[in-house]
């Protein structure tokens, strides 16, 4: 009798195991075939913000904290520290090139422009009223910049950073993160997630929206297909109707097992998306979103991976903390391929 009692309890433990795998759908992910990034070591461990470059697709610059500044002219192959003379610290957050004019923010309160590549850096005084820190900064072209602060505020300057014309009335409050479209667009996260606002040209004031579900905000910006996207809490994808971007569309769960902690998501082709997260978590879709793999290779990276910027299709980073960086190695995919 107790043998049989036995053996119907594995039955049970069996079955219950089934029922549980059959409700959890890509709850692993399927690996990728080969591993298209590699581990760049920097003469840093603080954690990274930004990265950019020149009209030299060789030479550019990374940003981050402890007035963390590195410039590379071998296409991101090794980075050298640059010093900037300030009397304190800073957080560096944002850089961004048009040509060889160039232009860096940083909190708490700081603007740096360069015109010849970088090889020199002038400070722009920002006024005392400016609502918040800058937070992230664009260079138009000529003399041209937009900048916006942790508030939500957004100016732009025509006249090389030296006046700065407000393009909302008021601010949006305190945002986690704040995303720029091409044509101008901005979406912005609340600090606590629990909703968002847009601004596009022309407007006076942000426009803003209410979560999809109960789930807070992490992250969000535009895709290279038309879509808006967003990532919320335990691991949540969704995408906008590309036709109506107030609609959108059924949550995506990529990976039930470890996806709790993504953190951003950049697009190399309008096909293929790049999620990645905390603790090595790196994600790639090639078919829009629909389904996903996973880099595995990179699990060995135990830190999180803040942000993805693909300069173009061939070139990309991820810059995450403790001076953690990865570089897309096209040549990778050429011999997978």
């Amino acid at each position: 009798m107790h043998s049989i009692v036995k053996s119907w309890k594995k039955i049970f433990i069996i079955l219950a195991a089934v029922i549980l795998c059959s409700g959890c759908k890509n709850a692993f992910l399927p690996p990728m075939s080969y591993n298209p990034w590699e581990v760049i070591q920097l003469p840093t461990e603080v954690t990274l913000f930004d990265i950019g470059f020149t009209d030299d697709s060789d030479h550019g610059w990374i940003v981050g904290g402890d007035t963390t500044l590195l410039e590379t002219t071998d296409g991101g192959k090794t980075w050298e520290p640059k010093t900037i003379d300030l009397e304190e610290k800073v957080r560096l957050t944002s850089v961004s090139f048009n040509g060889n004019e160039g232009w860096i923010v940083g909190q708490p309160s700081l603007l740096l422009h360069t015109d010849d590549g970088g090889e020199s850096w002038s400070t722009i005084p920002l006024s005392s009223k400016l609502p918040g820190a800058p937070n992230t900064i664009i260079a138009l072209g000529p003399n041209s910049a937009e900048m916006t602060t942790d508030v939500g505020a957004i100016y732009r300057t025509k006249d090389g950073g030296q006046n700065w014309r407000a393009q909302v009335e008021d601010a949006v409050g305190v945002v986690r993160n704040i995303s720029r479209s091409s044509d101008g667009k901005y979406i912005a996260v609340s600090a606590k997630g629990n909703f968002y606002s847009t601004w596009e040209p022309g407007q006076t004031s942000w426009t803003p929206h209410n979560r999809q579900n109960s789930r807070r905000l992490e992250n969000m910006g535009f895709g290279d297909d038309g879509r808006l996207w967003l990532l919320a809490r335990g691991g949540q994808l969704r995408f906008s109707d590309p036709e109506n971007l107030e609609e959108w569309g059924e949550a995506i769960n990529p990976e039930y097992a470890t996806s709790w902690g993504l953190l951003d998501l950049a697009y190399r082709t309008p096909d293929e998306i790049w999620i990645s997260g905390g603790s090595g978590n790196l994600l790639r879709s090639t078919d829009g979103g629909q389904t996903w793999e996973k880099d595995l290779d990179v699990e060995n990276v135990p830190e999180n991976f803040y942000n993805i910027v693909f300069i173009n299709s061939e070139t990309g980073f991820i810059l995450g903390q403790r001076g953690t960086m990865l570089k897309y190695n096209s040549s990778a995919v050429s011999e997978a391929a």
